[in-house]
């Protein structure tokens, strides 16, 4: 016999049912609930207890909770651990429920779906860093991205091509991606949904979301950008059970407004985070010198997406090269910038409903700041042209930030249940309930000394909880007088060592005191009410403040980096060119000053007619460094700030690609050499000749022919193909002899020594190829045992005997066409055999047509 599920227990399968992809916090008192297979996966992310409570068809019920007050904690590790949640509130108190009939069950619903990429809680997040939403839409044989943060409100949209499409997601970074299951399969990611992707939805809902007409004012979105657009928001509004965050208006990206790095080139470049995912030890954390959390998210999506425009960059150098050449300036700008709140997560939070009297207090501390700031930075003449055009956003709050200050206490609480928020003289009607609370507490005072005098009971004690209220405490061994019915106190309840009373008069002040309390934190909640009203009316202009603040904290940390390491401004030019003199690689000169030594500085000077070299010398040389450090230097350059240089001279660049190192990807089943490949393919597929690329050790994954083969053949195409600018390592010396053919490419190696046996590397690069490897001279160094390199040295001899006999390994590869030549496809023969087939109409033929037909094809087959 099956039993019923009890009243609770349907209530929660039918909310879990509405959502069969996320765990269901269901909330009950002072707690949430998990039951089932929810509680079981909870239980062991979490780490909590797994129990049981009651049955269902006759099994027991999995179960484990949280502290309802310490949810977000565990929300976070959820999330972190790839889980959505599915928060269920009690959307009624017990006493309403009770009113609808004794035993009614309190209503619930489901309020909120918390996933990775809808966050907005303070603790959930990292301060210095974006939290991006991202849906990737594909209409009309086109790829439209859509992607919002919505702790700040930024919203992007923007076409991508097939092939740039990895390049945009890795430039991202989203926490959560979305799009169409056949498209999500394909993503790293990628979560299949598969509804919301029509352009007329996406356009319907920009519209209704921004209140427009029409969405010329920002572009002419393709159909593939209005599909990516509308799932977002669909995304968004199931998320938030119908209630839509802030997204500021959408600004429409093109892909050429950026500079492309690939994901692959991202990871070997440690652009904003180490190959193990750290932030330390990355570009962003060597030079990261911001004082705020916008200033760093700033700068993060800089550096995620140098500029491709010229003008662009020139103004934000222009800003940067103002704080750096003022350091007083600098310094009271920062000064100022510490202090400031982070006013683009507040305005998030209040917009998405889950804002604080806290979060209203930042905003009023946060754009008085910024009102000070626009009058300190306007007083200076002239300013540059990027400044002029932030300077009127800073201000303009004035009517706001004086009715916060009036209305809110200097320092509000994250809290509101518990009031005291609201300032004294803002609402006299409040004052006056709060002074009746008041006295109604000295009242209270006054009968604990009134009780003890009229019982003899000097350990008496006037105590307050949530479920008793108000009452009196004595110790159990002096209770029975109390207990007597003409004693005028009743009992409410007896503990281990005390027993608790009240009385009439105590009860009379405690209504008092709780209607007080109760229309005093009523009455605050309508001004918060009515304050976050204000705020919200004025959200474009907050977060254009927001971002301003952003932008200044962003230029004076640049110009502080700046000058703290001596670095130049780059000087930007659409030549194809790049030269760099005295190069130093941030990450890397860090390190090798933490110990005391000198990070030796190089040149690098390519253009149109030397655009290929070809760096050649023994490992730990420095030859990889020197190779990121010019793809750093583009990015820093582009991302407009200054390079760790003596000055740079560098053409714009499109896309920048970087195969440096590589590793098994076993998840999709590639080794070392397979990932090598699939990197240096897809760089010979996309360079163009305004790009830079950066090739180490290609070929060094497989057999020495193969690999040496493999090398050569990229070389060539590097140079004759793509045409693009290229500094490629290598340890195949016979790879110099491409120097003679190919006239773009020129020879240089890092510096190296032999003293008294051993090996001095002096990361000093030099024109011309290495005179020799050091191999056996570097597994020396690393502590290879004496005998084994003894006997290297042996096998060393017969191999370097046996290439002298023989030509080497690369033995007539003088002889080989150039790739150019090579390159182009043979003429077919002719063939008149299948000239004959392809003139025959089979359909045409009568039966006596095609047997004529086919002895008069076999005779030509046999020569007749």
């Amino acid at each position: 016999m099956t039993t019923a599920p009890t009243p609770m227990m349907a209530q929660y399968l039918a909310l879990k049912a509405s959502t069969p992809d996320c765990l269901l916090f269901y909330r009950m008192g002072d707690f949430f609930e998990l039951f089932f297979e929810d509680a079981a996966r909870a239980a062991a992310d979490l780490d909590i207890a797994l129990t049981t409570r009651g049955e269902h068809l006759g099994q027991p019920i999995p179960m484990c909770g949280v502290p309802a007050h310490s949810h977000e904690g565990y929300l976070a590790r959820l999330i972190k651990a790839g889980h959505r949640v599915a928060i269920a509130e009690q959307t009624e108190t017990p006493e309403e429920a009770k009113r609808r009939g004794g035993k009614a069950l309190v209503n619930r619903a489901i309020v909120r779906i918390v996933t990775p990429g809808t966050l907005t809680e303070e603790t959930l997040l990292d301060s210095r860093a974006a939290n991006w939403l991202a849906a990737v839409g594909e209409a009309g044989g086109g790829i439209g991205i859509a992607a919002c943060d919505i702790s700040t409100g930024r919203f992007e949209i923007g076409p991508v091509a097939r092939d740039a499409l990895e390049a945009e997601i890795a430039r991202l970074g989203p926490a959560e991606l979305i799009a169409q299951p056949a498209l999500a399969a394909t993503l790293p990611g990628g979560l299949a949904v598969d509804k919301g992707f029509d352009s007329a939805n996406g356009e319907r809902r920009l519209k209704s979301l921004f209140g427009v007409a029409t969405l010329d004012g920002w572009g002419s979105f393709t159909r593939a950008e209005l599909a990516a657009a509308g799932a977002l928001i669909d995304y968004l509004d199931r998320a938030g059970q119908g209630n839509l965050p802030f997204l500021q208006p959408p600004t429409r990206r093109a892909a050429a407004d950026h500079m492309m790095i690939d994901a692959a080139s991202r990871e070997s470049l440690e652009i904003t985070a180490t190959a193990n995912g750290q932030r330390k030890g990355s570009l962003l954390d060597a030079i990261d010198r911001t004082v705020t959390g916008g200033g760093a998210r700033a700068l993060a999506a800089d550096l995620s997406a140098p500029l491709g425009e010229r003008d662009a960059i020139e103004a934000r150098l222009d800003l940067v090269s103002f704080f750096h050449d003022d350091a007083d300036l600098r310094a009271r700008l920062r000064g100022a910038l510490k202090a400031q709140p982070d006013v683009a997560r507040a305005l998030g939070r209040i917009a998405s409903g889950r804002g604080s009297p806290r979060d209203l207090g930042q905003l009023r501390d946060g754009l008085d700041q910024a009102r000070r700031l626009q009058a300190m930075l306007g007083e200076v003449e002239p300013a540059p042209a990027l400044l002029a055009h932030l300077l009127p956003t800073l201000g303009g709050h004035g009517a706001l930030v004086d009715e916060l200050s009036r209305a809110l206490v200097p320092a509000p609480p994250i809290d509101s249940a518990q009031g005291g928020y609201i300032a004294e003289s803002y609402d006299a009607a409040l004052d006056a309930l709060r002074a009746t609370g008041g006295e109604g507490r000295r009242a209270i005072a006054g009968l604990e000394a009134a009780f003890r005098t009229r019982t003899g009971i000097a350990q008496l004690k006037i105590r307050h909880n949530n479920v008793l209220g108000y009452h009196i405490e004595v110790p159990a061994r002096v209770a029975d007088p109390l207990m007597k019915a003409e004693s005028g106190f009743t009992h409410r309840q007896t503990l281990a060592g005390v027993v608790r009373f009240n009385a009439p008069e105590l009860h009379d002040e405690a209504s008092r005191v709780g209607q007080a309390g109760a229309h005093a934190l009523a009455a605050e909640a309508a001004h918060l009410e009515a304050l976050t009203e204000l705020a919200l009316a004025r959200r474009h202009e907050i977060a254009a403040t927001a971002e301003a603040l952003a932008r200044l904290d962003v230029a004076a940390a640049q110009a502080e980096r700046a000058a703290e390491g001596g670095w130049a401004r780059p000087s930007i030019t659409d030549r194809p060119c790049l030269e760099i003199e005295n190069g130093r690689h941030p990450v890397v000169e860090s390190a090798v000053m933490a110990t005391g030594a000198r990070f030796v500085a190089n040149d690098c000077r390519l253009s149109p007619d030397d655009r290929l070299w070809l760096v050649t010398g023994p490992n730990m040389g420095g030859k990889s460094t020197f190779l990121r450090q010019n793809a750093a230097m583009l990015i820093l350059a582009q991302a407009g700030g200054y390079v760790p240089a003596t000055s740079a001279t560098l053409g714009l660049c499109d896309r920048l690609f970087s195969r440096v190192g590589a590793s098994d990807n076993l998840a999709r089943g590639r080794s070392t050499f397979m990932v090598e490949m699939v990197e240096t393919a897809a760089i010979l597929a996309q360079a163009t000749e305004r790009s830079f690329v950066i090739l180490d050790e290609v070929g060094r994954g497989t057999s020495t022919y193969d690999g040496l083969a493999i090398a050569w053949a990229v070389v060539e195409a590097v140079h004759d193909m793509n045409r693009c600018r290229c500094l490629f390592a290598t340890h195949y010396h016979e790879l110099t002899r491409l120097a003679d053919r190919l006239d773009a490419l020129s020879l240089h190696h890092v510096r190296a020594r032999e003293w008294k046996g051993d090996l001095v590397l002096l990361h000093e690069l030099a024109q011309g190829p290495a005179d020799r490897s050091y191999g056996l001279a570097v597994a020396r160094l690393a502590g290879l045992a004496p005998p084994v390199v003894a006997r290297a040295k042996d096998v060393l001899k017969k191999l370097e005997a046996g290439r002298a006999a023989t030509g080497g390994i690369a033995a007539g590869l003088d002889d080989l066409p150039l790739f150019a030549a090579a390159a182009k496809p043979e003429e077919e023969a002719p063939d008149a055999l299948r000239d004959a087939l392809a003139g025959i109409d089979a359909d045409a033929l009568s039966p006596r047509e095609a047997l004529e037909a086919l002895y008069r094809l076999k005779g030509m087959v046999a020569g007749e």
